[in-house]
């Protein structure tokens, strides 16, 4: 019999600030592989308020490397993505804007920036960097991952130099070869990251993985 009495938060105790995160209000721009990951995580440490943007809808290839149910197909990954985060925790305010990222949009004073290409991310860069306290952009092409994390007190400046142009990315969108473990790992740093920031950590600028080589760089 399940004992429904537990705190479900206990065993994250001293990793995750209940206090702190009971403050926050959270963005995750883009709900594909990683961001939906994102959203999920956030959503089973106890994030009280998330938004999500997507304008893009669930299809079939989104089951294996996205995580979404055959249930969903069809549906706004937005919207889908509410549902499970509402099956995990009812109790998280959950706001959806089925649409591209606009600069109209209020966000939450931390984002998750989930997009697929570099165009997008700079042109989201530009229009909430000195608005958030908090920003981390996750990266993947295949086993190859990136997380980099910016605050209001550090790496403002450094993000700013990772967006190189559009023409300069490698052909395809950032996600165009993917699995859904490279998706649950970025996500993961993403969050830690951000669990970083909540407890008075120093974030971690810039993190590589390449998981076929088994090479991390951190810096």
């Amino acid at each position: 019999m399940t004992n429904t009495t537990i705190d479900r938060f206990q065993r994250q105790s001293g990793l995750v600030p209940t206090e702190r995160l009971s403050q926050i209000s959270v963005t995750v721009i883009g709900v594909g592989a990683i961001g939906r990951q994102v959203a999920l995580q956030l959503a089973a440490i106890g994030t009280p308020r998330i938004q999500l943007v997507d304008f893009d809808l669930v299809e079939l290839t989104n089951i294996t490397t996205q995580g979404y149910r055959r249930q969903d197909l069809g549906s706004a990954k937005v919207e889908a993505t509410a549902q499970a985060i509402r099956e995990l925790d009812d109790s998280v305010q959950v706001e959806t804007v089925s649409d591209r990222f606009r600069s109209s949009i209020s966000t939450g004073e931390a984002v998750f920036c989930c997009v697929d290409s570099i165009s997008a991310r700079a042109a989201i860069w530009r229009s909430i960097s000195r608005k958030c306290a908090f920003w981390t952009d996750g990266r993947m092409l295949g086993e190859t991952i990136r997380v980099l994390t910016a605050t209001k007190e550090s790496g403002i400046d450094q993000f700013s130099e990772t967006l190189f142009p559009q023409s300069q990315a490698q052909a395809g969108s950032c996600t165009s070869r993917s699995t859904v473990y490279a998706a649950s790992i970025a996500a993961g740093l993403m969050v830690h990251q951000f669990c970083r920031w909540l407890r008075g950590i120093s974030s971690d600028r810039d993190i590589s993985l390449n998981l076929l080589a088994g090479e991390t760089v951190v810096s």
